[in-house]
C-alpha cells in the first residue's frame, strides 16, 4: 500500500467524497441506534429535524447558534492561519461579556441607551483583545507554547467571571446575576424584524464577508499566510514577525470579544461562567474542517448546530439521555474528519508480482 500527497483534487470529487462519508455516517448510526435502543433509525433522524426546524422559534434559535459558533471561529481563524494554535476563545469571549455585563450594570442609569451600547462594544472588543494580547506577548517575545498559555487563560478568565458574578449576584446569595437591567432594557441590542435575534445574525454575517475580505485580499491578511507557512520566510521578505503576531492576536481576541457582546447584549442579558457554552473549543473544529476559509465555516457551523438541536430533541421525544445524541455527533463528525485524508491523500495498493516487478 502506497500514499501519497495529492496535489490538486477536483472540486467535484472532494464534494462526493465528503458527502459520500456523511451518508456512510448515517447508515453507521443508523445500525448502532437499532441496536442500542431498539427504535427506528428513520423516525431519530426525523426527530433530529424536528428539534432543529419544528417551529419558527426553533428555527431562529439554530440561527443564533449558528451565528455565534460561526463569530467565534471567525476569531481564531486569523491565529491558526498563522500556525498561532489559540485555544483561548473560551476566556476571551467570557471577557468579552463581562466587560459588557459591567458597563450594563454600572452605567446603565447613567447613559443613554445609544451610548451605553457604544461603550458596551468598545469594552468588550478592548477586553478580548486584551486577554488574547496577553499570550501574543510572551510568544513574540520569549517563544512560549501558545497553546497551553492560552488554555490556562481560559481558567483565569472562568474565575474571575465567576468572583464578579457573586460580588454582583441578585438577589443576595442566589449565586447568579440574573437578567440584568429587566425593567429598563439599558444595555439591551434593539430588536430588528421579527426575531430578537435577527440582529444577531445580521451583524455576524456582515463580519464573514469582512474576515474573508481581511483574509484574502489585504496585505495585513498576505502577511499572516506568509508566516504561517514560514517564520524564516517572511523574516526574510522583511515582514516584522512578532509585530503580525501581536496584531493578528489583537484581531482575534478583539472578535471573541464582540460574540461575548451579542451574547449579553443580545440574547441572554446576563453573564454567567457558562455563556460561552464551550464554542471557544468548538469552534476550532469548524474552523479546521472549513480549511480556515470563512465561507465554508458558515457550512460547518450549521452542521455542529444543528446536531447539538436534534440531539436535544432526541433526550426529549423518546427518553434517551442527551449523551446518546452526543454519541451520534460524534460518529458524523469522526467521518467528516476522516474523509479529508481521502481528499487531501492518494492510496495505490500493488499486488506481489508489481512490487517484485518495479524492484
Amino acid at each position: 500500500m502506497h500514499i501519497t500527497k495529492r496535489k490538486e483534487m477536483p472540486i467535484g470529487q472532494a464534494i462526493a467524497i465528503r458527502l459520500g462519508a456523511i451518508v456512510v455516517a448515517l447508515v453507521v448510526c443508523g445500525v448502532l441506534t437499532a441496536c442500542l435502543t431498539g427504535l427506528n433509525p428513520v423516525d431519530v433522524y426525523a426527530a433530529m429535524l424536528k428539534g432543529a426546524f419544528g417551529s419558527p422559534r426553533k428555527i431562529w434559535v439554530l440561527l443564533q447558534e449558528i451565528a455565534i459558533l460561526l463569530c467565534v471561529s471567525l476569531a481564531l481563524t486569523p491565529a491558526f492561519r498563522m500556525k498561532f494554535w489559540n485555544l483561548g476563545g473560551e476566556g476571551q469571549v467570557l471577557m468579552g461579556g463581562l466587560a459588557s455585563a459591567a458597563c450594563m450594570l454600572l452605567l446603565g442609569d447613567k447613559l443613554p441607551g445609544p451610548a451605553l451600547i457604544a461603550v458596551m462594544f468598545v469594552t468588550s472588543l478592548a477586553a478580548g483583545a486584551v486577554w488574547a494580547f496577553i499570550p501574543a506577548m510572551f510568544k513574540a517575545r520569549w517563544n512560549t507554547n501558545e497553546t497551553l498559555f492560552t488554555l490556562m487563560m481560559n481558567y483565569v478568565a472562568t474565575q474571575i467571571v465567576a468572583f464578579y458574578t457573586i460580588r454582583w449576584e441578585s438577589p443576595k446569595g442566589s449565586g447568579k446575576i440574573g437578567v440584568i437591567n429587566q425593567a429598563s432594557h439599558a444595555g439591551w441590542l434593539p430588536q430588528v424584524g421579527p426575531s430578537k435575534y435577527l440582529l444577531n445574525i445580521l451583524l455576524v454575517a456582515i463580519l464573514t464577508v469582512l474576515v474573508y475580505v481581511y483574509l484574502k485580499y489585504t496585505k495585513q491578511g498576505y502577511e499572516i499566510s506568509v508566516v504561517g507557512e514560514s517564520v524564516n520566510t517572511a523574516r526574510y521578505a522583511g515582514i516584522k514577525v512578532e509585530r503580525v503576531i501581536l496584531r493578528t492576536l489583537l484581531v482575534s481576541g478583539a472578535i471573541c470579544g464582540f460574540a461575548g457582546f451579542l451574547l449579553v447584549g443580545g440574547t441572554d442579558h446576563t453573564i454567567t461562567t457558562t455563556i460561552a457554552g464551550g464554542r471557544g473549543f468548538t469552534a476550532v473544529m469548524v474552523s479546521w474542517l472549513a480549511g480556515f476559509n470563512p465561507a465554508v465555516m458558515v457550512f460547518g457551523s450549521f452542521l455542529l448546530a444543528f446536531m447539538d438541536a436534534g440531539a436535544g430533541e432526541i433526550s426529549t421525544a423518546f427518553m434517551l439521555n442527551h449523551s446518546f445524541g452526543d454519541i451520534l455527533t460524534g460518529i458524523i463528525l469522526f467521518f467528516i474528519i476522516g474523509c479529508e485524508f481521502f481528499v487531501n491523500y492518494k492510496v495505490r495498493f500493488e499486488s506481489k508480482r508489481e512490487v517484485a516487478e518495479g524492484v
